[in-house]
């Protein structure tokens, strides 16, 4: 992950302003890139990839089917969220691009309403005196708020209501809470509709109460509003954005008030919020298309979706959200009858405090992690460091992409939790910045102050910075072997799906990552022998040790993995065959890590030494165990090896930040060591209070930047869901291994519906006293698998979208 506010050349705080040499709306097509042939035919393999826009009107379904939920899809608590900690306390809603924290307070409900494309910034083309990308608010930009709505209920004040209740039905995606006043029990539901690109707030009652209020819809960048209705604005990088607000109810009176909308005497009320901005995922027109005003298209958005009734509006949605939230189910077992009394936060609290396992709190962990997926990464752009949500302008980090763990731990869940669509936003992403970054690296790359540069002289293909924005910009240092970690997760999403298509669509961004490295290798002969190996050149184990160490294991580990992966794709697409065997040829002369004669873990870098923190956050040395698979503990890897890096896994200790625990829980899973992988998710688990490391008071993963200062950041709440989802199938094209970390907290009984394994195939799964006694394996493209478990395996054969069950398995 990105390194602490401490850490060397990367301060949030420094001046934004201190690179007036960029230009943050420059026009892209004036750079070479744009010619290049690594990027030839790029749009056509890109297709579009949606943004904020006109869109037919949605299918409206007659009714809402049965639920198949259970209580494992319910969390819910006694209090509203506090407005100065919506972060931590805030409800979210989301449709994928347009999303809000909800407070739920009875007289004051406020939404901190974001939108994945609001972002300061621009390219950032031009260098610092070291060489490296500025990184400020202004030059590489930030994700920011686009508006606030509040929902003002004054005879509604918290203090005067009994029986306060809100809820997250996550097998619905709806926010709900509910008390009350004066005998009169009210209500309200908060959704964000994919199908209607909006958020709609729906207030009721039962017992003859009514709503008297007002509605306020403001910008967050000091916008003057004309009118209650709607605002629009822009940056100075030229983003321009707008939202608006339609009211209605019945029974009583709504109406725009100067720059609010007074409601009074409703029976119930309805609140219908769209807005977004002018981005486009497009290189040659800058990031922005010009004929639309954001302003203009959010009051179409709004109008249309009240024009309907909110129960028609929650139909329509909920049919949306089920049809992906559907697709896996999960059992962990049964929790007693005393944690289900209690309500989410306090059940944390006493999970952390008794050390007792709570296998349904567990469960509905990690089903809030796909509502998070399924609300944060639809039609736009993908998950960043705050997801989709945020509390303010000025998040740690810009709230950006990360390319170093962050964008690729947002999606290791996805496609393990049947949720591989949801997966397109990250790889549609890569695509649309893919002119950009290979301009940047042409341009810039072999600056004679970058000291990563190639000493060979030559650049190809395309590289990105540690930090990469939405405008094809980079930001803070260079991060050579990023081209190959985005590659490599990009190409383990056609693992799971075998999607040919989408493996042509990828495809330049592998070949090109392959040519900066074709470029980038340099030989040198091992000590001691005649043995010539390629070699990365100087280079950043992230984020510790030296800046200028060559052929670390990180840069190795995953130029390996790329060089695979890339023949792999060019065999199935029948592509250039020449340059495939070129690349194959490299990767055999590729150097491997050794173990450390010293301190017997596998090496961080050419030397027995240890050049780093001994129990620093990342697990950069350990790619190649996860999320790499070229460790394996199966007797195909030297048992040396394996020992080296278990050796060192241990040494890293088992208490860091939430996105480090859930690393380090998907390594041991890997090691099948379940004690250890349990632990860790039960660590990521403690409550998180005074800006501790752990989980808050609205399951958002916090991570203590400092001493009783502690941020939002999302990575962990994929993470450690994805810990969980490997603890129970591990899996690699043409291999398949049941149960392979099963802790004894679930192992009593237990079942998975919808699991995903690589090569191809879908598994539901049930299991009692940790022996699997029913597993379905049906075909989503794979052809071929085995089945593994204890000391036994079997052999699947099956044809795309056949299925077979088996049983029988030993202990």
């Amino acid at each position: 992950m990105n390194p602490r506010p401490t850490d060397p050349g990367k301060d949030p705080s420094r001046d934004p302003g201190s690179n007036p040499g960029s230009s943050p709306g420059s026009d892209l097509s004036r750079r070479t890139a744009l010619s290049l042939a690594a990027t030839a035919g790029l749009t056509a393999a890109l297709g579009a990839l949606p943004a904020f826009t006109a869109s037919a009107a949605p299918r409206r379904p007659a009714d809402t089917p049965p639920l198949t939920g259970t209580s494992h899809d319910q969390l819910w608590w006694q209090a509203p969220g506090d407005e100065g900690s919506l972060i931590e306390q805030g409800l979210p809603v989301g449709n994928g691009r347009l999303g809000a924290l909800a407070s739920n307070d009875p007289g004051r409900e406020l939404l901190l309403i974001s939108d994945v494309t609001m972002w300061t910034g621009g390219l950032n083309e031009t260098l610092d005196a070291d060489g490296q990308f500025p990184y400020g608010r202004d030059d590489f930009g930030s994700f920011t708020l686009l508006a606030r709505l509040t929902v003002d209920i004054p005879d509604h004040d918290l203090s005067g209501v009994n029986g306060y209740r809100r809820a997250l039905d996550l097998a619905q995606g709806l926010v709900t809470s509910s008390y009350v006043r004066s005998g009169v029990t009210y209500r309200r539901q908060i959704f964000a509709s994919h199908p209607d690109d909006a958020i709609v707030l729906h207030f009721t009652q039962s017992g003859g109460g009514h709503y008297t209020g007002t509605i306020t819809l403001d910008g967050t960048h000091g916008e003057k509003l004309s009118h209650a209705e709607s605002f629009g604005a822009s940056f100075p990088n030229g983003l321009r954005y707008g939202a608006a607000v339609k009211a209605y109810g019945s029974g009583g009176r709504v109406r725009v008030n100067g720059t609010r909308i007074d409601f009074s005497g409703c029976k119930d009320l309805t609140v219908v919020v769209s807005g977004g901005t002018n981005y486009a995922p497009d290189a040659d027109r800058g990031y922005r298309d010009p004929a639309l005003d954001p302003e203009k298209l959010a009051r179409t958005k709004a109008l249309a979706a009240a024009a309907h009734s909110a129960d028609t509006l929650r139909r329509t949605h909920i049919a949306d959200y089920r049809r992906l939230y559907e697709r896996f189910t999960l059992s962990l077992g049964t929790s007693s009858d005393a944690q289900r009394s209690l309500d989410t936060w306090e059940r944390l609290k006493a999970r952390a405090r008794d050390g007792a396992p709570d296998p349904e709190l567990e469960t509905a962990y990690l089903q809030y992690s796909r509502y998070l997926m399924i609300s944060g990464s639809r039609d736009s752009l993908p998950l960043n460091l705050q997801g989709l949500w945020l509390d303010g302008n000025d998040p740690d980090w810009m709230g950006d992409y990360h390319t170093d763990i962050n964008i690729q731990m947002n999606y290791w869940m996805a496609d393990r939790a049947g949720l591989s669509e949801c997966f397109d936003a990250f790889a549609d992403y890569c695509l649309a910045q893919l002119p950009s970054w290979t301009g940047l690296t042409h341009d810039l790359f072999n600056d004679p102050r970058n000291r990563y540069r190639n000493s060979t002289g030559k650049v190809g293909g395309w590289a990105v910075a540690f930090s990469t924005n939405i405008h094809g910009g980079s930001g803070w240092w260079w991060h050579p072997a990023g081209n190959a970690w985005l590659s490599n997760s990009l190409y383990e999403h056609y693992e799971y799906t075998q999607s040919r298509a989408y493996l042509a669509k990828i495809y330049p961004l592998l070949k090109g990552a392959c040519e900066f490295w074709e470029a980038r290798l340099i030989t040198t002969t091992l000590p001691g022998t005649s043995t010539e190996v390629l070699i990365d050149d100087s280079d950043w184990s992230p984020e510790h040790g030296p800046q200028d160490a060559k052929g670390n294991t990180y840069s190795q580990e995953l130029v390996w993995a790329l060089f695979g992966n890339f023949a792999a794709a060019a065999a199935e697409l029948k592509r250039d065959t020449a340059y495939a065997d070129t690349i194959t040829s490299l990767r055999k002369k590729l150097y491997l890590p050794e173990v450390s004669p010293k301190t017997g873990w596998l090496q961080e870098w050419m030397s027995p030494d240890n050049l780093g923190e001994t129990t620093h956050r990342h697990l950069s040395v350990l790619i190649g165990l996860f999320p790499g698979d070229r460790i394996r503990p199966d007797g195909s890897t030297p048992p040396e090896i394996v020992d080296g890096a278990t050796a060192l896994l241990t040494a890293r200790g088992m208490n860091s930040f939430g996105w480090a625990n859930a690393w380090r829980a998907l390594c041991w899973a890997r090691l099948k060591n379940a004690d250890k992988a349990y632990q860790l998710v039960a660590n990521n688990l403690r409550p998180s209070t005074g800006g501790t490391n752990g989980t808050a008071f609205n399951l958002f993963d916090i991570y203590e930047v400092e001493k009783g200062r502690g941020i939002f950041q999302i990575d962990a709440n994929f993470g450690t869901p994805a810990a969980m989802s490997e603890m129970l199938l591990y899996s690699r094209p043409g291999h398949m291994e049941l149960l392979p970390a099963l802790p004894g907290a679930w192992a009593a009984a237990g079942s998975v519906t919808g699991l995903a394994a690589r090569g191809g195939f879908v598994v539901d799964l049930r299991w009692k006293d940790g022996v699997p006694t029913s597993v379905r394996i049906r075909s989503v493209g794979g052809r071929t698998t085995t089945v593994a478990h204890g000391g036994g395996s079997r052999t699947v054969r099956l044809e795309p979208g056949e299925s077979i069950t088996l049983k029988g398995f030993a202990r």
